[in-house]
């Protein structure tokens, strides 16, 4: 049985001015994304947090489903950055997830370009970003977080081949409340250094399993091949093609060839 989440002990864990200061939590939500939406859309404050233990129809990227089952952790924050502090947000998730993930569950976490968080080759986390924009203004954007953490994966046959839970990597039950405030305190710091202009891409580059391996890259209809050679400054993927060309991708779907 999933243990009674406790947003107060969320709350207890914060060391964040404005992250997480607003925390709207729901046993089950269709999605936290929409809710935030409303609020965002309502005049909610940056930082507002929607965040659940359950979610009914969760959204992933390029229009997917994203399954959400029991015993995860699933959160959406409302932010209301600068327009050119747009592209370093996937950056900024991905690396709080894995440092939360490394701290209170103490895992070993890989990245897979764009911004997929792995442990042991699986997938562990899964992250969204959806923006309103007005002109040169971004109202607000909605960063998605999506972790397995006490999930038993294995029930899922959807993902079970690809995903895991922090629990099966750890060999323990994970704490949902203090990975939450991790997760958390870890954003708001990497968020506040992109504004500050201090660098944080280098670090996300590191972790990046992709780097250096033969891969295809879907994105809708487009499909390319080859080594997946670097990321540039706004972290898209410099892919060297077969024949010697390069080609600079923004965003897309990623295998290992072979």
């Amino acid at each position: 049985m999933t243990a009674r989440f406790s947003s107060k002990a969320v709350r207890d864990g914060l060391t964040t001015r404005f992250i997480g200061r607003r925390l709207e939590y729901r046993v089950v939500l269709g999605s936290t994304q929409d809710v935030a939406r409303e609020l965002a859309r309502a005049g909610a404050p940056e930082g507002t947090v929607v965040l659940t233990g359950r979610q009914t129809a969760g959204r992933g990227r390029l229009g997917r489903s994203f399954i959400s089952p029991r015993g995860g952790l699933y959160l959406t924050v409302v932010l209301r950055p600068a327009l050119d502090h747009l592209r370093p947000l996937p950056i900024v998730a991905a690396l709080a997830v894995a440092r939360g993930l490394e701290r209170e569950a103490g895992l070993k976490t890989a990245l897979k370009w764009p911004n997929d968080v792995l442990v042991g080759g699986r997938k562990i986390c899964g992250i969204l970003l959806e923006s309103e924009l007005t002109g040169q203004t971004a109202n607000y954007v909605l960063m998605g977080i999506g972790v397995n953490v006490n999930a038993d994966v294995a029930a899922y046959p959807e993902i079970a081949a690809v995903a895991t839970s922090a629990a099966a990597e750890a060999a323990r039950r994970v704490s949902r409340e203090a990975l939450a405030a991790a997760i958390l305190n870890e954003l708001e710091a990497l968020y506040l250094a992109v504004q500050a202009g201090r660098p944080v891409q280098e670090e996300w580059r590191g972790r990046l399993e992709t780097l250096g391996r033969q891969v295809r890259v879907t994105c809708g209809e487009t499909v390319e091949e080859g080594l997946a050679e670097d990321v540039d400054g706004d972290g898209s993927l410099i892919l060297l093609r077969p024949d010697g060309s390069r080609v600079t991708i923004v965003a897309g779907d990623v295998t290992l060839r072979g």
